[in-house]
């Protein structure tokens, strides 16, 4: 493991988001709100169509980051909800994109991880930083 650095790109990842995928985090959170379900619904409250939970894509966000840094390694982590993540009723689903950037490292040991969290070319999560200890660093 390598110490983070600042400026240093952590490895982009790549995620799949389908219908079942909603099914199943409904079922874990207890979030059963239609518009995660239901195009009727969804359309009918103005959405293009079901939308993935925000705490769901929130957590494929923590998800890359305990990739790049382990659970141990994060002390915060944060985001604002800025546009929906629309999944489609078919086998492809959608793809959620994380990237992610080494922006400062503290005297105190910290490092602020900023994250870019994109479907479709359009940004889902904005302010999406994170505080991680610098020395558990990443693989390679």
């Amino acid at each position: 493991m390598k110490p983070l650095t600042a400026g240093q790109v952590l490895d982009t990842r790549h995620y799949r988001v389908s219908r079942a995928d909603l099914v199943r985090y409904a079922g874990a959170s207890g979030d059963f709100n239609p518009i995660h379900w239901s195009d009727r619904v969804a359309r009918a409250v103005g959405l293009p169509g079901v939308v993935a939970h925000g705490m769901y894509t929130m957590a494929l966000a923590s998800r890359a980051l305990t990739t790049w840094v382990g659970h141990a390694g994060i002390v915060d982590f944060s985001v604002r909800f800025t546009h929906p993540v629309v999944v489609p009723d078919n086998e492809e689903g959608t793809g959620v994109v994380v990237a992610g950037v080494v922006a400062e490292v503290g005297a105190d040991g910290l490092a602020r991880v900023d994250l870019t969290v994109t479907c479709a070319g359009t940004r889902v999560l904005g302010r999406a930083r994170a505080s991680v200890v610098a020395a558990t660093g990443v693989d390679g």
